[in-house]
């Protein structure tokens, strides 16, 4: 039999999901109109998909849709089939995850209070007895979503170990939150646990130096690489502090952030996290000033003048401070060039090695299209001991960080 042609982009991301298969059930919230899209991504990552949905999701979304969507059937009523059993039962061939999303406050009541009268709540029922992973997803308004009713049958839930994803709350909505978020769950839960026990400390981002107190320097770095790198490590089941310089980007909710602005700031707070815990690698992705005004004036300095100069000074070396206190951490650099070829940059970044500060270094050029600062995509020239490299071509951060963690992992043995 041909396989329906909608599975073709199954594993066309990742292989992390590869030999799951997730129960998507939907209900009646306008946020199902994502639902196509997460569904497809979840098969981007080499996941199967099933779809569970309620009367009132199948008067928003039409089925047909989401049986294109994922190739397979959509179970729109329970039947002699049992579908919620063959889905969910206590058997070998249950589905791995139950992911409810969108829920409704309504569905939440009643997955709650054990109340099962549709096709999505039966089937959570039935999940719950068997032990399965269930995700649940609310969205509705914020009206509704602050009902203490509501707010108790979700801690209900949490209690019952079921993983709630906190919606966005924009415009009096609790709206359905990032295709992207939603993913990063599942894979927290379904992904490879192959870093389990281990802890990373990761920096991203940009730090300033302030001239007076309206004023600063700085350099465009997004933090989306670092940001990316600590989420592939939390997925993959490692506990990760993220030290997240001045950036727009919102950091993971599964990853425990501390904000910083200043050069002096990030390296303080390294030095404090390092000195926690039992660190088994340090990743400075983030793009440190090398240089930062001699003093910070307490005013703002007055405009009009026809030239100003601000003295700079240089900054300490985070990778440099952490090796003195940390003989045998395992550290990974990030060196960034501009206009040079791959042997200069693979040159470049081998110093840090030779000179025993890192184990790994992480080089690209700024020069190239698509490359470091601001942008979605990253092509790297990752530089080992023994004259080793590999170089990965330019590709979506997220994919470049899971090659990053491959790396480690392969050279921290």
């Amino acid at each position: 039999m041909i396989e329906h042609t909608s599975k073709l982009i199954k594993g066309s991301w990742s292989n992390l999901l590869e030999g799951k298969t997730i129960a998507l059930a939907i209900t009646g919230s306008v946020g199902a109109v994502e639902c196509v899209t997460l569904a497809r991504n979840l098969m981007r990552h080499g996941a199967e998909v099933l779809t569970v949905m309620s009367g009132m999701a199948q008067k928003i979304l039409h089925p047909y849709l989401m049986e294109w969507a994922t190739g397979n059937p959509v179970v729109t009523e329970l039947t002699g089939q049992i579908e919620h059993i063959t889905l969910a039962g206590k058997h070998k061939d249950h589905v791995d995850l139950l992911l409810i999303a969108p829920s409704t406050a309504n569905t939440i009541g009643k997955i709650a209070n054990g109340i099962d009268d549709t096709p999505v709540t039966t089937t959570a029922s039935s999940a719950i007895g068997a032990g399965i992973p269930v995700i649940i997803v609310p969205a509705m308004h914020e009206s509704i979503y602050d009902h203490p009713a509501v707010i108790d049958n979700i801690q209900k839930l949490k209690n019952m170990g079921i993983t709630i994803v906190s919606p966005r709350m924009e415009e009096a909505k609790a709206k359905i939150p990032e295709v992207e978020t939603i993913v990063n769950h599942v894979l927290l839960v379904l992904g490879p646990k192959d870093l389990e026990g281990k802890h990373f400390v990761v920096t991203a981002g940009p730090t300033r130096g302030w001239i007076d107190r309206v004023r600063f320097i700085t350099n465009p770095s997004s933090g989306k690489m670092g940001i990316a790198v600590a989420e592939e490590l939390a997925r993959r089941g490692a506990t990760v502090s993220l030290v997240l310089g001045p950036t727009t980007e919102d950091s993971p909710d599964f990853v425990e952030t501390q904000r910083v602005s200043t050069s002096k700031e990030m390296l303080d707070t390294v030095l404090s996290e390092l000195s926690k815990r039992k660190t088994d690698c340090l990743i400075a992705a983030a793009a440190v000033l090398d240089y930062t005004p001699e003093k910070k004036e307490d005013r703002k300095i007055a405009s009009g003048a026809e030239s100003m100069t601000v003295k700079l000074i240089p900054t300490k070396k985070i990778i440099e401070e952490a090796r003195k206190a940390h003989k045998d951490l395992f550290i990974v650099g990030f060196k960034v060039e501009s206009g040079v070829t791959d042997e200069e940059l693979a040159s470049r970044a081998r110093t840090k090695i030779e000179a025993g500060i890192c184990d790994l270094v992480i080089a690209n050029d700024e020069q190239r299209k698509g490359v470091a600062f601001g942008t979605d995509t990253n092509a790297v020239l990752i530089v080992g001991a023994e004259d080793y490299t590999k170089s990965y071509d330019l590709a979506p951060k997220r994919e470049i960080a899971r090659h990053i963690v491959d790396e480690i992992l392969m050279n921290m043995k």
